[in-house]
């Protein structure tokens, strides 16, 4: 019983995760929350690839960008 609470719980909290990042990388966070209540942790590769493209879409493939 405790088991099933604690698989339940990682669901909801990665499924808040995904939606305050998905927030603040200009991601949908509805599609986010609810792929992370279904999957859980298993969606962090693709979340991470998603972001990174939305990243890359708004600032543009050919830019350099090199901090001193």
């Amino acid at each position: 019983m405790l088991t099933a609470f604690l698989f339940v719980l990682c669901f909801i909290v990665f499924a808040v995760f995904y939606c305050v990042n998905a927030m603040k990388s200009g991601l949908n966070p509805k599609v986010w929350l609810l792929l992370g209540l279904c999957l859980g942790p298993f969606i962090l590769p693709m979340f991470v690839i998603q972001r990174h493209i939305q990243w890359r879409k708004s600032v543009g493939f050919n830019n350099v960008y090199i901090t001193v």
